[in-house]
């Protein structure tokens, strides 16, 4: 993937690519909400999750060890279960339920986060079309 662009500022944000690599978003940390949150911003769409999820996110990739499939899916569309979606939202993760903050668009964690921790160096992701998978580093 190369270098990351940004520090992850409101005013200098990290730019990212989706896993297949067809859009480009921006997200960066706000610390100044409770709790401190990712804001991804998305054209028009501003998304949020628990800042919580980059530690949380790579420790439980560790622990699993392997490839886990992404299966990105809306808030409204349930996500398949074993992958980094299903986990962002399980009452079995850290948080103990979602880790998306703003209601009606907490979803596409799978889609989003992974390519952060892929540019922070913490874990790898294929970048396929459709279907892509990441492990921790």
């Amino acid at each position: 993937m190369g270098g990351v662009r940004g520090t992850g500022t409101p005013s200098d944000p990290w730019v990212l690519k989706t896993p297949p690599g067809t859009s480009e978003y921006e997200m960066y940390r706000d610390g100044s909400v409770d709790p401190p949150a990712l804001v991804c911003q998305v054209g028009s769409t501003k998304l949020s999750y628990d800042a919580r999820a980059i530690d949380d996110l790579h420790a439980m990739l560790k622990a699993h060890g392997d490839w886990m499939d992404l299966g990105a899916a809306d808030e409204q569309k349930p996500a398949k279960d074993g992958t980094v979606e299903a986990w962002a939202r399980s009452e079995s993760n850290p948080l103990g339920g979602w880790y998306g903050l703003r209601k009606g668009y907490r979803g596409r964690f799978g889609t989003y986060v992974p390519p952060l921790l892929e540019a922070l160096g913490l874990a790898e992701l294929t970048h396929e079309a459709r279907s892509n998978r990441m492990r921790a580093i």
